[in-house]
This record gives C-alpha cells, structure tokens and sequence, in this order.
C-alpha cells in the first residue's frame, strides 16, 4: 500500500469537498488507537475516521460501522466534552508529512467560540491523535509519551504540542525538467525509484517505483547509460499529471478485495482499477483486513483447542499404524504354534528353547523358537495360537478405531476451515456451539453471550434467476443439504477438500449450464482451496447424497456424480451473481 503523504493529501481534499462546515454529532472510540467522528454536513451524514495504529494508519471518510465498547474509553470521553457540536472550519497538512490538523470552533464552558485542534499524525510508530488547546497546549492525546522516553517529542498533557521536524526533501511539485535533469545526473544512488525516494518528499517507495516504470520501462532501471533528458521528460509528465490529478487506484487479488493502492495507476503487478472515491477505496482495503484480523482474535481460543485436538489425533493415528503393521507378522505365529504342537514330545516343562524342523519352509531347516519355562508343551502351543487371534482381533479393531480417528480428524479439519471463513460473531458462535454439542469444548458457565438468533444459509443468485444456497459451517451444511433442499435440487462439492456445500434451488425445472458453473465457482470459492485454480467440484443432485452413519457433522457420502472444472469465484462470478445476502442473520 501507499498512503504516504501525496495520498493523504488527496484524501483530505476528498474531506473538505464532503464535510466544509459539518457539525459533530458523536464520537465513538470503538478500539484503543481508533476514533470515529460522525458529522452533520450540508449533503447528509458522513464518518470521519481517525486510525492512529502504527501497522494500519488512516485517515478517511468511511462507511463502516464499527462495533463499539459497552464503556467508552477516557479519551472518548474527553472528546464527547470537547468537541460534541463543533464546527469544522479548517483542515490543513504538514507540507510532504503524514499529518493533518483539523480545526474546529466550539463552545467553551463560559459560553464562549474558542478554536481547538485534532492533530493526527500517521507516521509508523509515532501514530498519534492530539486534542489541542487554543494555546496550542495537549488536552490529551491517544498514546502518551513520557519525558524519559522521548524528551524531544513528549505527549502529555499540559505540554505544548511540538509538530514534527520538517521534511529536508524536495517538493515534486516545485520539479521542472531541469530539476529531474539535474537529479539524474547528480551522484547518488544506482537504482532511478531509489533516487527519486531519496530526493523527492511525499512519496512511498511503491510510487517510485510506477514513476520508475513509466519513465524508463522498469521498476529496476538504472540510471547509467539511460537517456537523461528522455527519462526527465517523462518523470515530469508523470509528477505533473498524477500530483495535480490524483485519483484512487488499486490492485486487486482474484475475490476483487484492494491488496496494494496509490494515487497513481499501479502498472508493475500487471494493471490496476480505480475506485469510486478514496473514501471507498480505502473501506474496501481496510475493512476486509481490519474484519479478518478481528475475527483471527476472536476465534484465536476456539482455533488453539481444534489445533491441539488435530495434533492429539494425528499423534495417535501415527501410533496406532505402527501397532497395525506389527499386526501384519500374525502368521508366522500360527504357524510356529503348528510346529510346537508337532513336536510336543520333545519338550520337557522348564525349557527355554525347542529346536524343531520347520516343515513350512522349503528346505526343512531347524530353527530354535523359544518358550516359556513356566508352562506346559502343551499351554506354549496354545500360547501361540492365542497371540496369533489377539494380532488378528487388534488388526480388525486397530483399523476400526482408525477410521473413526480419521473421520474425526477430517471434521477437525473441517472445523478449521470453517473459523478461516467466518466474517462475524454470529457465525463464530455457531462454531462454538456445534463443538460444544460434539464434545469438543465446554461452555464457560461464568460468561454470558448474547443470544444468536440462527443463521440462515448464503444466498446467491445466478444469471438465469436461480437461488444458490451456500452452507455456513458443518451443521448448516447438513441442514441445508438434508432438511431444506429437495430431492431434485444440484448439490456442489469442491472435490475431496474441505468446504461448504452448495445447492441450486431448482424448483422442478433443469438449471442451465451456466448456472451450474456459477454454483461450482461458488463451491471452490468457499472451501480450502479457494486461492487456487482449475479447481475440481463435484455436481449431483441431492437425492445422491447420503448421510453416513453416526457421520459427524457436515459429513457425506455419493457415488454417482459429475465433475467440473473452475475457478473460485472470478470477476466473471462477480459480475454474474447478485452476491448480496437476501436474508439477514
């Protein structure tokens, strides 16, 4: 990504032309280093959110909603008594830096208009948000710094607040092209972004990088034995065009979620799209990673006790195929016990070893085969009639346990899958619930949660109108495949991996070829390997698919099906499918 400075500036354009003059409304806090600022603006309510996290630093008007703390934090608070009904009059930026200063009028406690300032500074780990004084003093801030840990840049309150030390680069929007001339032929770095980096202010490496690409066909060129004057032509065209005119560009993976953007085309991955607004943009980056990694945490504690379960399982399973194949050597037990019953008179009680022809081997050799002292000839021949059955009633019962172990190592896996997939707490909590249910964990009687109401399956709907229901999770699976479709419904599988089951509603009618092609991309996308490619789906109709007995969870059984071959969820898919949830959980 690259929200470097340019970015930001073009972000808070984006601001000023949505928010001149709005009035704050609330102020939530919903994490430690996020504020949320809803505003009253002259075409409607907007959200202004501040992230001071050093791993994620933002600033944008954006369109989600955050779930908020039970107890707002003290900072929160102290914004509530600040700023509740202010007035946004101005919004500036540290030239070439990643911090904006939002200035506000508000009423103080004796009534009268006084102007404090929000100050958020995105700069890695000094991430920070400061409410400031009319004076210029910090009310407070998210993160205080003490004397003894920064004594430069301190923050804490009562300390007059400090802006950071200006960027010594050039501007590239006071370059003409004699300044680019002049850099290129300048001594300095070999590579031309890493020249442009170590010049120019404002920009990430990533730009660089496109500038690079556009001006002399590669993010690596180098600048010896390069055409000056062609290549600054060309970076000042570049400069001159995308600094005046930014605009919201990205990269996007296969699901069409953002993975890298600028305010400059993004050429080097192989193209790019341009979002609605950087408002836009930036929730549809952020949102899908800031969701996975609330959900990673959440499910962190149900993910450890399923992990453990799995390497118990595994461990077992390894142990019990050594004991199996001990279990294969059975038959020549049997058959000493035949030659000790053979040669019954030879042994006198307190023997230790017989030698005996072996009548089972070509050439009749003698072999010695030990025996126990304590018995009788005739109770050390039993004895190996008896190991003999024990191996062959361990090998019947070690390959039944065996496969119970493996179909519930499947399910764990399943499971598995399942958390990856889940996107909210609902979902989660149907996860716990159904390991509950299995025995796989206990309910914490001391912690009350909410009551879920049920989740109902995924619903899509393909090009030619037909319903495509997409399980959730192993026990919606069975519900979905075994309770609400019929009999003449198509069931899709992603072939012999873990995922969802999948089914087209087909009301009595045979659904077209496209539609099934859809409900397969469907079934790739939601499994385990949905980041692959040219993935296999099993197609049936659900009259074929049978429940095993005493099968866990999500588990089936067919036989008689059809394979086709796609891709999880393509732009095609995306642009086919109404992927919007018809029912709300």
């Amino acid at each position: 990504m690259a929200f470097d400075a340019t970015f930001l500036s073009a972000v808070l354009d984006e601001i000023r032309s949505k928010a001149a003059g709005a009035r704050i409304d609330k102020i939530h806090q919903p994490s430690r280093d996020t504020v949320i600022l809803h505003l009253k603006c002259q075409e409607g309510r907007q959200k202004l959110i501040f992230a001071a996290n050093p791993t994620a630093p933002r600033l944008h008007l954006t369109s989600a909603s955050p779930e908020n703390p039970a107890e707002p934090p003290m900072f929160c608070m102290l914004l509530r008594k600040h700023l509740s009904g202010a007035r946004l009059l101005n919004i500036s930026q540290i030239p070439m830096e990643r911090c904006a200063e939002f200035t506000f009028d508000c009423i103080d406690e004796m009534g009268d208009h006084v102007e404090k300032k929000l100050v958020c500074e995105l700069m890695g780990r000094t991430c920070n948000l400061y409410l400031l004084s009319p004076e210029g003093r910090i009310i407070d801030c998210l993160r205080r710094i003490g004397l003894d840990e920064s004594a430069k840049r301190a923050a804490l309150p009562g300390l007059n607040y400090q802006y950071p030390d200006p960027i010594t680069k050039d501007d590239p929007r006071n370059y003409e092209v004699q300044n680019y001339v002049n850099l290129l032929s300048a001594p300095g770095a070999d590579l031309l972004s890493d020249r442009l980096m170590d010049a120019l202010g404002g920009l990430s490496p990533l730009v660089c990088r496109e500038a690079a690409l556009f001006a002399a066909g590669s993010t690596d060129a180098r600048i010896e034995g390069m055409d000056v004057d062609t290549v600054a032509d060309k970076l000042h065209l570049f400069f001159t065009e995308h600094l005046n005119h930014p605009a919201p560009y990205y990269y996007a993976q296969v699901d069409g979620t953002p993975k890298q953007f600028a305010f400059c085309p993004i050429r080097q991955y192989g193209g790019c799209e341009t979002a609605e607004s950087f408002a836009a943009l930036l929730d549809m980056y952020y949102t899908v990673r800031d969701g996975q990694a609330a959900m990673r945490q959440k499910s962190q504690a149900v993910r450890k006790t399923v992990q453990n379960l799995c390497t118990r399982l595994t461990r077992k399973l390894a142990i019990q195929e050594k004991e199996l194949e001990a279990t294969y050597d059975r038959e020549r037990l049997r058959q000493l016990g035949d030659i000790v019953t053979a040669n019954i008179h030879k042994i006198k009680k307190g023997q230790t070893l017989v030698r005996c022809e072996d009548f089972y081997d070509e050439e009749m050799k003698e072999i010695d085969i030990p025996i126990s002292p304590i018995l009788s000839p005739q109770q050390n021949a039993a004895k190996f009639y008896k190991d003999y059955a024990k191996l062959k009633n361990a090998e019947k019962e070690l390959t039944h346990q065996m496969e119970i172990g493996e179909n519930e190592l499947h399910y764990l896996k399943s499971v598995l899958e399942e958390l990856d997939r889940a996107q909210t707490e609902a979902e989660l909590e149907e996860i716990r619930r159904e390991l509950q249910e299995g025995g796989y964990i206990k309910a914490d009687p001391g912690k009350k949660r909410m009551k879920q109401g049920k989740l109902p399956p995924m619903r899509f709907e393909s090009t030619d109108g037909y319903p495509i229901y997409v399980g959730r999770n192993n026990k919606q699976n069975d519900e979905l495949t075994f309770r609400l479709a019929r009999k003449d419904d198509i069931w899709c599988h992603a072939s012999k991996v873990h995922g969802s089951h999948v089914i087209i509603s087909c009301g009595g009618t045979t659904p077209p070829d496209d539609t099934i092609t859809q409900a397969a991309q469907l079934a790739a996308y939601y499994s385990e390997h949905k980041g692959g490619q040219n993935l296999p789906v099993d197609v049936t109709p659900v009259k074929q698919v049978k429940k095993p007995a005493n099968g866990k969870p999500g588990m089936v059984i067919y036989h008689t099906y059809r394979t086709a071959i796609v891709n999880p969820y393509p732009d095609i898919v995306v642009d086919a499918l109404n992927a919007e949830k018809k029912e709300e959980a």
